[in-house]
């Protein structure tokens, strides 16, 4: 009886310890629930597969992905504050947070969470894993509940639920994700599929991508303090019907490293078609900084680098109280619908700086139309302005290249926001841009150098 005992004792401590922290107590019977494939060695957990049961990953440990990794629907992941998670390059590595499935990443300021490269210092580039996908329940554009999101996953997302809730990422870093698992059929740094206005998204960085930095394909969810960092393709693409609300969004080009495709800072569409499904894209920017390749008019620039704003395919994005500046073309304005849009007031933007921008390509449409984007924007009342040259705000730290960049902003940049008729979620502001003079909300947990950062 004693060794039966003992021998019960062992089985239950082994399948509670299980590799990365399986949780599944709820006082009653639990019934078996598939979990990942895991192995550790050295400190290092590697997780493969799948989990239909919560799952906690420790900041005592280091963990590596293999594969596509998913969270199914019912199942939380929960990440501790200061955690490492590496992603496998020969294995496209990719973290799923599936529909009906949460992530739970709280990091802090001082401790935050980040996903990066298994490859070593000095060997680390744009594209060494997938990235991180969080699919949600909230709406979308497309014809049914049942889209799959994109880059081979495969995996549904969107829904009838607005406030729909996929966790939390907040104090996370995403560095060198971002794969082209065909064309037109991309990894994204952070994919946002259907992603509701219930989750919390704030403070993460995605540096290095491969492909976009973030993209929002439908879904209500709000952010602020997001950082796009030297990505290949564009840095905030919104499609889908994506609705939601972001504030302070940052985003630095590398002068050298643009996508065959062209890169933009945004690029924003209905759907695909540019059809009149609804909801229509309408997502609400505020406070954005976006630095292109141009830091000044002799730069040299990769030649695939495109717009600041490309809208097109019946958009209804609105951007206030912003800036961008150095880039090759200041807006693309393209497609009727999107042009019938900003005629009749539901594309907007206001409170609005270009600078750095040849002269020829600051206010574009696309070839063949004779829509007068310049009149509307510059419109009376839109308070938006076209500045020659980037140095006259103050902004030449925020394009360095080789130290951490500075994100002091000129006279011309502190005052004329406005924050009349946007809602509560906006946080009000004097200042233009992403940064207020002297404050610097990326100190302490964005990393400018993960190239050579020891993990």
């Amino acid at each position: 009886m004693k060794k039966l005992q003992k021998l019960a004792l062992l089985f239950s401590v082994l399948f509670a310890t299980f590799s990365c922290g399986e949780d599944d107590s709820d006082g009653g019977s639990v019934t078996p629930k598939e979990t990942f494939a895991t192995s550790e060695a050295n400190g290092v957990v590697t997780v493969q597969g799948s989990t239909s049961g919560n799952v906690t990953f420790s900041e005592n440990k280091k963990y590596l992905l293999k594969g596509f990794v998913y969270v199914k629907s019912g199942a939380t992941l929960t990440i501790e504050p200061g955690t490492v998670i590496k992603g496998d390059k020969a294995s496209m590595a990719t973290l799923i947070i599936e529909r009906g499935a949460k992530i739970m990443a709280q990091g802090t300021a001082q401790k935050p969470i980040v996903f990066t490269s298994n490859q070593a210092v000095g060997s680390r580039a744009a594209g060494d894993w997938g990235g991180v996908i969080i699919l949600g329940a909230a709406p979308t554009n497309l014809p049914s509940d049942n889209a799959k999101i994109e880059g081979g996953v495969d995996r549904p997302y969107g829904g009838t639920n607005a406030t729909d809730n996929s966790g939390v990422l907040s104090y996370v870093r995403i560095e060198f994700p971002g794969i082209a698992f065909q064309p037109d059929n991309e990894i994204n740094g952070l994919t946002l599929g259907g992603v509701g206005s219930g989750t919390k998204l704030d403070h993460v960085q995605v540096s290095f991508s491969g492909d976009d930095s973030f993209e929002f394909f439908g879904g209500t969810v709000n952010a602020k303090h997001l950082i796009a960092y030297k990505t290949v393709d564009d840095m905030f693409d919104t499609d889908n019907g994506y609705s939601g609300h972001v504030q302070y969004a940052l985003g630095i080009a590398d002068p050298n490293v643009a996508d065959a495709s062209g890169s933009n800072g945004f690029e924003s569409d209905g759907d695909a078609q540019g059809s009149d499904n609804t909801p229509k894209t309408a997502a609400v920017f505020s406070n954005v900084s976006l630095f292109g390749p141009r830091a000044t008019g002799s730069t040299t620039v990769n030649g695939n680098f495109k717009r600041a704003m490309h809208i097109r395919r019946n958009s209804s994005i609105s951007v206030y109280n912003s800036l961008f500046a150095g880039w090759p073309v200041g807006l693309l304005l393209d497609g009727t619908k999107s042009q019938a849009n900003a005629t009749a007031g539901t594309l907007k933007i206001q409170n609005t700086i270009i600078s750095g921008t040849p002269s020829a390509g600051t206010l574009t449409v696309e070839s063949g139309s004779t829509y007068d984007v310049a009149t509307w924007f510059n419109a009376a009342g839109k308070n938006n302005l076209v500045v020659g040259d980037n140095n006259t705000l103050g902004i030449a730290g925020s394009f360095n290249q080789t130290a951490r960049p500075d994100f002091s902003i000129g006279t011309q940049l502190q005052t004329g926001a406005s924050f009349t008729g946007m809602n509560s979620f906006f946080t009000n502001g004097t200042y233009l841009g992403a940064f207020a003079n002297g404050q610097d909300w990326t100190a302490g947990w964005a990393n400018f150098d993960p190239k050579n950062t020891a993990y």
